[in-house]
């Protein structure tokens, strides 16, 4: 089992619950912090150290204060870590179900288990934490479809970019306009009405509005 863990969270009930559990469960050093930054210092020392953490326990969701952040969301928290620190356990606890968000998470981010928060959070939470200390991976009951057969769409990070503008009211034009002024690739007006009428073909979807319905209900946005 785990004996040294940091757990980033800024929420200060959810907090206690978990530092609750993890002394329950025998881990000897238990570190929070509240932000981002904080967590990524306090890992970094740990191994320069030589006295590494054996997990972490992220949100993802962060409020924005005056403090400036480096690493302002567990998004990027986790991304970085996982990128300097590849044998690091990471789990990730949030109340964010979009399936989209955990293939990410999984798939370009290599977390060892997602947990949703929830009335059975911490209890899950304990399943996750037992199963990776065994090298295994963990989801969520709530997301536990995001890898089955019948969600593996042909769908990537620029389509799930398209489609949450489209939900946010951006007519075609803005879109082309903000990818134009990001550099974000391909940015014309007929790339993104091809790739648009692609995905409502895919999605059987009548028209936009019809088709970021669809795959909100699908959580993948």
């Amino acid at each position: 089992m785990f004996k040294k863990v940091l757990v980033a969270e800024d929420m200060e009930d959810i907090n206690k619950g978990v530092f609750s559990l993890l002394t329950e469960l025998g881990v000897i050093q238990i570190d929070q912090v509240q932000y981002c930054d904080d967590a990524y210092l306090k890992i970094k020392r740990a191994d320069l150290d030589n006295i590494p953490f054996d997990l972490v326990i992220s949100d993802l969701s962060f409020k924005v204060d005056h403090r400036f952040q480096t690493y302002p969301s567990g998004h990027s928290l986790v991304a970085k870590l996982k990128s300097e620190f590849p044998n690091l356990k990471v789990i990730v606890y949030s109340v964010e179900d979009r399936l989209q968000a955990v293939r990410t998470l999984f798939n370009q981010h290599h977390i060892d288990a997602y947990v949703c928060k929830s009335r059975t959070g911490l209890k899950n939470l304990t399943t996750a934490i037992s199963e990776i200390a065994n090298d295994e991976k963990y989801l969520s009951p709530e997301v536990s479809n995001a890898f089955s057969s019948e969600n593996e769409l042909e769908i990537d990070d620029y389509d799930i970019s398209l489609l949450d503008n489209l939900s946010k009211g951006l007519s075609q034009d803005e879109i082309s306009a903000l990818y134009r002024k990001e550099n974000i690739s391909p940015a014309s007006l007929s790339s993104i009405e091809k790739r648009l009428n692609k995905l409502r073909i895919q999605f059987n979807a009548n028209n936009a509005i019809h088709l970021v319905a669809i795959v909100k209900d699908l959580g993948l946005i």
